[in-house]
């Protein structure tokens, strides 16, 4: 089993990455904190406690709202990907006002709600206990504000964290800039925060991500199991066979198109983040090697570029700290097997998703 607690930024592909940690059973998810960057860190956390509540999350989960900006720089946000909500074009989720949605942000005896390095210190604190319980898995699907956040203010806590696992970079490639990933340019500063601390990291980057589409087919079979070997010959896609395979749809539909404009897939969206929950889950699905990681800071050109020390030019020695060969970087995933996954994972949703109480669309 494993002990994780997850920050993301929804954000269609965050959703999914939700949708598999509360419906994976070797995944114990402990609670989730939001922050600024597909949208706004209101947005953000809004959006997380509908996805929690859409797709079954236990009602013990609560959501954390974080960062609302980066450490240095302005904030951004990605409205030409994920709409101006990060969840453009995506329906049958739970309203944003649903008393529901709102009873799953925790909060203190005031009413206020707590924040993201509150929570997330206590939680791992606890479930550490000085040695004698569990180590936390922590997840990153957006720029790691929290995370550094934490890393600085709770140095007596990274014992307690098994590994940082995050997705975001490149090796030599950018996807909103001509060399910098999207989560990891959005603050820059706060990865190399975390990839200086002497903590195991993974970095789940940009080129083996976008190998993880979602055809057609896959689509498919997202909207009715099996069909995919039936209807491959029609151009059509199925009806859907419940509201939470109606509102996954929704959800890729959007993001596809939102690629196809943007970046040039014609075969369907990337489902990054979802990448991060299955290397925890099941990492024999990826192939790895340890490097040395660090982020440009200062480049006119450059700024939040992932620097991978492929050839081991720069000395290091063998901790995962400020001097070590820092990060464990995944160079290729089993996509077959992970969107088996991927699928089964849907089917135990359905089963919990209280989406599927209403009437099929």
């Amino acid at each position: 089993m494993k002990y994780v607690w997850l920050d993301v930024d929804p954000g269609h592909d965050d959703a999914t990455a939700i949708m598999l940690a509360v419906n994976t059973p070797t995944i114990n998810l402990l609670g989730v904190s939001t922050t600024h960057g597909n949208a706004s860190s209101e947005w953000t956390a809004i959006n997380a406690a509908r996805c929690l509540l859409a797709f079954g999350g236990s009602p013990n989960i609560r959501v954390f709202p974080g960062s609302d900006e980066p450490l240095l720089l302005p904030a951004k946000h990605d409205p030409q990907i994920h709409g101006v909500d990060g969840l453009g074009g995506v329906e049958g989720l739970p309203d944003i006002e649903d008393p529901k949605v709102l009873s799953l942000f925790a909060t203190d005896e005031d009413g206020s709600r707590i924040r993201a390095l509150e929570g997330m210190s206590k939680i791992i604190k606890d479930t550490w206990k000085k040695g004698a319980g569990h180590q936390v898995t922590v997840i990153s699907t957006g720029p790691m504000t929290n995370i550094a956040n934490f890393v600085s203010v709770y140095p007596d806590l990274l014992p307690a964290v098994e590994e940082f696992v995050f997705m975001g970079g490149a090796v030599g490639m950018g996807n909103r800039s001509a060399v910098a990933e999207y989560n990891i340019l959005c603050d820059p500063h706060a990865a190399q925060i975390v990839l200086n601390a002497p903590v195991k990291k993974v970095m789940m980057p940009i080129n083996v991500t976008h190998t993880a589409i979602v055809t057609r087919d896959i689509h498919r079979e997202i909207l009715v199991s099996g069909s995919s070997h039936e209807s491959s010959r029609s151009t059509e896609l199925p009806k859907a066979s419940t509201n939470l395979r109606h509102t996954l749809s929704t959800l890729i539909s959007y993001f596809a198109e939102a690629y196809k404009v943007t970046f040039g897939f014609n075969d369907g969206p990337p489902l990054h983040d979802a990448l991060t929950i299955a290397y925890v889950a099941y990492p024999d699905l990826f192939k790895t090697t340890r490097h040395r990681v660090d982020i440009e800071l200062t480049g006119t050109h450059t700024i939040g570029e992932t620097v991978v020390d492929m050839w081991h030019y720069r000395p290091c020695d063998d901790t995962w700290g400020r001097n070590g060969r820092n990060c464990i970087v995944a160079e290729a995933m089993n996509v077959k097997r992970f969107f088996d996954i991927f699928l089964e994972t849907i089917l135990r949703c359905d089963q919990v998703s209280p989406l599927n109480m209403n009437t099929v669309p």
